[in-house]
């Protein structure tokens, strides 16, 4: 064994108490005192401690996280990952991010105490890749996208309040929004993007002050914001006197085959209306957790101070292994290449089920993200009749007996889905063999599903 190796079993054994280290001297067996099992305590209470003050206006304190936890749990082995939110790590810059990492620890400072607003170079950075007349002094670096979303609902939103919301939607910004008291409402998307004249009505029965959009490559659904459509949304929310929290979380995953990207929202608003949040994480790994939030304006303080009193500030050599990432040859070359494997994946996958299942619909195939969203048969020309969320679930554990993990469409949705889905990932494999090899198992769910009749 390498001395990694040991040194890591060391650890492990020492924090359970089996051994003891002595420097100097080595490790040796610990001597553990027999002790009584402690008696099972009464935790019955903690059901009333946590449910008092809960009113039937307010959204229960409760907080559901099993729609996030759907793509952070890790596989049983041999299951192949379509429902993963991440790049497998043959994807991940491993190499790239160790050495940023290495450069940034050795920089003068990088262990001391960072402004609590972020790296000045970093958020240099960030804002340039927002653009227009986005500046660092706007921006505040945040750790993850999902840190920043929670923030900015924080912010944007007093507790009990309406949130509109995409339909469907990212099940985590829909926790974020329960977590912090506030009541989602949906708003439909099509293969356009959030559909105006449905926006403006929410607004005015709701009385909301704050939406949450992906114009970019939506999750799930992955439509675009049409061009004609961006600046209607923007002045839809500016007449209702509401913020748009734009969550730009995949524009480093854009296909080879894509084009040029539309501009941030956050680029074509002088009026403070949209607070941006963008992250490095979906294009490097789980862990590197860099993000920023962008705003204009008065709203910035608040989304400042929220920062702060939550979390102090993003680890300095964090965000210095980001800035010497993003500054390197390695970053472009890295994102030229999960470009052209994300393509090849998606035509796989295309492929794959067009071959094994055409009664699955696919109305948009995106140029970018890592996923597609499927529609399940709705019962017409007999093929499984009225299959709901429950025909999900079945399905979903289907799949997972069969060796392949999906996700179920029905925690995309805040109220009552129009059909059943699912969301399948292609970036969290191994490869385009394991993709085929995962449809084929989806197919042999699929018949083994009762209820079918076609």
């Amino acid at each position: 064994m390498s001395p990694v190796t040991v040194s890591r079993a060391l650890a492990q054994l020492a924090a359970e108490g089996l051994v003891v280290t002595r420097p100097g001297a080595g490790a040796f067996r610990a001597v553990r005192s027999a002790s009584p099992a402690p008696a099972a305590g009464d935790t019955s209470w903690q059901e009333v401690a946590l449910s008092a003050g809960d009113t039937a206006d307010l959204v229960p304190r409760s907080v559901d996280a099993s729609g996030v936890l759907a793509s952070l749990a890790a596989p049983a082995p041999g299951v192949i990952e379509f429902n993963g939110g991440y790049l497998h790590p043959s994807l991940q810059p491993e190499r790239a991010m160790a050495a940023a990492l290495s450069r940034a620890g050795r920089r003068p400072g990088a262990w001391g105490r960072p402004p609590v607003e972020g790296l000045v170079e970093l958020r240099e950075w960030f804002a340039r890749s927002v653009g227009g007349a986005v500046t660092a002094a706007g921006a505040l670096i945040t750790a993850g996208g999902q840190s920043a979303l929670t923030t900015a609902l924080r912010a944007l939103a007093p507790p009990g309040a309406p949130v509109l919301v995409e339909s469907p939607t990212y099940p985590g910004m829909l926790a974020v929004a329960r977590a912090a008291g506030l009541r989602p409402v949906p708003v439909p998307v099509d293969a356009d993007g959030v559909r105006p004249e449905l926006l403006a009505d929410a607004f005015r029965a709701t009385g909301a002050r704050v939406l949450v959009c992906q114009p970019l490559f939506q999750n799930p659904t992955g439509a675009v914001l049409a061009p004609e459509r961006r600046g209607e949304v923007l002045r839809i929310a500016r007449e209702a006197g509401a913020f748009l929290v734009e969550d730009d979380f995949v524009r480093r995953l854009v296909h080879e085959d894509a084009g040029p990207l539309p501009r941030p929202l956050a680029a074509d608003d002088p009026d403070g209306v949209v607070v941006h949040v963008c992250s490095l994480t979906k294009a490097t790994s789980p862990s590197f957790r860099v993000s920023a939030l962008v705003a204009h304006g008065p709203v910035l303080e608040r989304l400042r101070a929220i920062q702060i009193v939550d979390t102090f500030f993003v680890p300095r050599p964090l965000q210095e292994a980001a800035l010497e990432l993003v500054g390197s040859p390695a970053w472009p070359r890295h994102l030229r290449a999960v470009s052209a494997e994300l393509r090849a994946r998606r035509d796989t996958m295309t492929a794959a089920l067009r071959l094994r299942l055409p009664e699955f619909a696919l109305p948009h195939i995106p140029a970018g993200g890592y996923h597609l969203w499927l529609r399940l048969p709705d019962g017409t020309g007999g093929t499984f009749r009225a299959f709901g969320p429950g025909g999900e679930s079945a399905l979903t554990a289907a799949a997972l007996r069969a060796g392949v993990a999906v996700a179920p469409g029905r925690p995309y949705f805040s109220a009552e889905p129009p059909a059943a889905h699912l969301r399948l990932s292609f970036a969290a494999v191994a490869g385009t063999e394991e993709i085929t090899e995962g449809v084929r198992r989806l197919r042999a769910a699929w018949d083994e599903v009762p209820g079918r009749t076609g």
